[in-house]
Protein backbone atom coordinates (compact mmCIF):
# COMPACT_ATOMS: atom_id res chain seq x y z
CA UNK A 1 0.00 0.00 0.00
CA UNK A 2 1.18 3.37 -0.77
CA UNK A 3 1.59 6.18 1.66
CA UNK A 4 -1.42 8.16 0.31
CA UNK A 5 -3.74 5.19 0.58
CA UNK A 6 -2.87 4.64 4.23
CA UNK A 7 -3.52 8.34 4.95
CA UNK A 8 -6.92 8.22 3.27
CA UNK A 9 -7.91 5.04 5.10
CA UNK A 10 -6.89 6.48 8.45
CA UNK A 11 -8.76 9.71 7.67
CA UNK A 12 -11.93 7.73 6.88
CA UNK A 13 -11.52 5.70 10.06
CA UNK A 14 -11.15 8.87 12.18
CA UNK A 15 -14.25 10.40 10.57
CA UNK A 16 -16.29 7.25 11.25
CA UNK A 17 -15.17 7.17 14.90
CA UNK A 18 -15.99 10.86 15.40
CA UNK A 19 -19.35 10.36 13.68
CA UNK A 20 -20.24 7.53 16.09
CA UNK A 21 -19.22 9.66 19.09
CA UNK A 22 -21.27 12.62 17.80
CA UNK A 23 -24.30 10.39 17.13
CA UNK A 24 -24.19 9.00 20.68
CA UNK A 25 -24.07 12.56 22.11
CA UNK A 26 -26.86 14.03 19.93
CA UNK A 27 -29.28 11.05 19.91
CA UNK A 28 -30.50 11.38 23.53
CA UNK A 29 -31.42 15.05 22.95
CA UNK A 30 -35.13 15.65 22.17
CA UNK A 31 -35.80 16.35 18.50
CA UNK A 32 -39.45 17.48 18.73
CA UNK A 33 -40.42 20.87 20.17
CA UNK A 34 -41.34 20.90 23.83
CA UNK A 35 -45.11 20.61 24.24
CA UNK A 36 -45.19 21.47 27.92
CA UNK A 37 -48.37 23.09 29.27
CA UNK A 38 -48.60 26.88 29.07
CA UNK A 39 -47.73 28.53 32.31
CA UNK A 40 -50.37 30.76 33.84
CA UNK A 41 -49.35 34.42 34.03
CA UNK A 42 -48.20 35.63 37.38
CA UNK A 43 -50.63 37.89 39.21
CA UNK A 44 -49.67 41.53 38.95
CA UNK A 45 -48.42 43.24 42.03
CA UNK A 46 -50.67 46.10 43.07
CA UNK A 47 -48.59 49.11 43.95
CA UNK A 48 -49.74 51.01 46.96
CA UNK A 49 -49.68 54.75 46.41
CA UNK A 50 -47.48 56.38 48.98
CA UNK A 51 -47.33 60.08 49.61
CA UNK A 52 -44.01 61.73 49.10
CA UNK A 53 -42.40 63.08 52.19
CA UNK A 54 -42.19 66.82 51.70
CA UNK A 55 -40.27 69.28 53.77
CA UNK A 56 -39.10 72.85 53.63
CA UNK A 57 -35.95 74.44 54.90
CA UNK A 58 -36.30 77.46 57.12
CA UNK A 59 -33.01 79.30 56.55
CA UNK A 60 -33.43 82.17 59.00
CA UNK A 61 -30.15 81.63 60.81
CA UNK A 62 -27.26 84.07 61.15
CA UNK A 63 -25.03 84.56 58.09
CA UNK A 64 -21.64 83.02 59.06
CA UNK A 65 -19.66 85.44 56.89
CA UNK A 66 -21.44 88.71 57.54
CA UNK A 67 -22.60 87.96 61.07
CA UNK A 68 -26.07 89.38 60.46
CA UNK A 69 -29.55 87.94 60.45
CA UNK A 70 -31.44 88.03 57.17
CA UNK A 71 -33.98 90.83 56.95
CA UNK A 72 -37.58 89.83 56.54
CA UNK A 73 -39.46 91.50 53.74
CA UNK A 74 -42.79 92.92 54.74
CA UNK A 75 -45.60 92.44 52.30
CA UNK A 76 -47.27 95.68 51.37
CA UNK A 77 -51.00 95.30 51.24
CA UNK A 78 -52.49 97.43 48.51
CA UNK A 79 -55.91 98.66 49.27
CA UNK A 80 -58.37 98.21 46.50
CA UNK A 81 -60.01 101.40 45.40
CA UNK A 82 -63.70 100.97 44.94
CA UNK A 83 -64.81 102.54 41.72
CA UNK A 84 -68.13 104.21 41.78
CA UNK A 85 -70.51 102.56 39.44
CA UNK A 86 -71.45 105.16 36.86
CA UNK A 87 -74.84 104.68 35.39
CA UNK A 88 -74.45 104.19 31.66
CA UNK A 89 -76.29 106.69 29.55
CA UNK A 90 -78.53 105.72 26.70
CA UNK A 91 -76.96 107.32 23.61
CA UNK A 92 -78.21 106.53 20.09
CA UNK A 93 -76.69 107.90 16.85
CA UNK A 94 -79.44 108.55 14.29
CA UNK A 95 -77.57 110.21 11.42
CA UNK A 96 -76.02 113.47 10.17
CA UNK A 97 -76.76 116.49 7.98
CA UNK A 98 -74.16 118.55 6.10
CA UNK A 99 -74.85 122.23 5.56
CA UNK A 100 -74.02 123.08 1.97
CA UNK A 101 -72.95 126.70 2.46
CA UNK A 102 -70.81 126.63 5.60
CA UNK A 103 -69.68 122.98 5.50
CA UNK A 104 -70.90 122.45 9.09
CA UNK A 105 -71.97 118.93 9.99
CA UNK A 106 -74.86 118.38 12.41
CA UNK A 107 -75.26 114.99 14.09
CA UNK A 108 -78.62 113.69 15.34
CA UNK A 109 -78.03 112.08 18.73
CA UNK A 110 -80.58 110.82 21.26
CA UNK A 111 -79.33 111.18 24.86
CA UNK A 112 -81.48 109.49 27.50
CA UNK A 113 -84.48 109.53 25.15
CA UNK A 114 -84.17 113.22 24.14
CA UNK A 115 -83.05 113.97 20.60
CA UNK A 116 -80.40 116.67 20.07
CA UNK A 117 -78.56 118.16 17.11
CA UNK A 118 -74.83 118.43 17.93
CA UNK A 119 -71.76 119.62 16.08
CA UNK A 120 -68.19 118.47 16.79
CA UNK A 121 -66.78 119.36 20.26
CA UNK A 122 -70.19 120.47 21.49
CA UNK A 123 -71.36 119.40 24.96
CA UNK A 124 -74.95 118.69 25.96
CA UNK A 125 -75.95 117.16 29.34
CA UNK A 126 -72.31 116.24 30.08
CA UNK A 127 -71.91 114.39 26.75
CA UNK A 128 -69.23 115.77 24.40
CA UNK A 129 -69.12 114.83 20.71
CA UNK A 130 -65.43 114.12 19.96
CA UNK A 131 -65.48 112.66 16.43
CA UNK A 132 -68.07 111.65 13.88
CA UNK A 133 -68.63 110.42 10.34
CA UNK A 134 -71.57 108.95 8.45
CA UNK A 135 -71.13 105.48 10.04
CA UNK A 136 -70.21 106.15 13.69
CA UNK A 137 -69.54 108.79 16.33
CA UNK A 138 -67.23 108.99 19.31
CA UNK A 139 -68.57 110.63 22.47
CA UNK A 140 -67.04 111.31 25.88
CA UNK A 141 -69.04 111.41 29.10
CA UNK A 142 -68.08 111.02 32.76
CA UNK A 143 -64.41 110.65 31.73
CA UNK A 144 -65.11 107.66 29.46
CA UNK A 145 -65.02 107.49 25.66
CA UNK A 146 -67.44 105.37 23.71
CA UNK A 147 -67.86 104.70 19.99
CA UNK A 148 -71.46 104.42 18.83
CA UNK A 149 -72.50 103.06 15.42
CA UNK A 150 -75.33 104.40 13.25
CA UNK A 151 -78.71 102.80 13.93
Amino acid sequence: MSKNTKTYLLLCLVLVIWGIIGFKIISPLPHEPDMSPIKAPKPKMVQIATEKDTFSINADYRDPFLGTLPSTKKKVVQRKIKKEMVQKRSIVYSGLVKESGSGNILFFISIDGQQHMMSLKEEINGVTLVYGNDKQIKVRFDGQSETISLQ
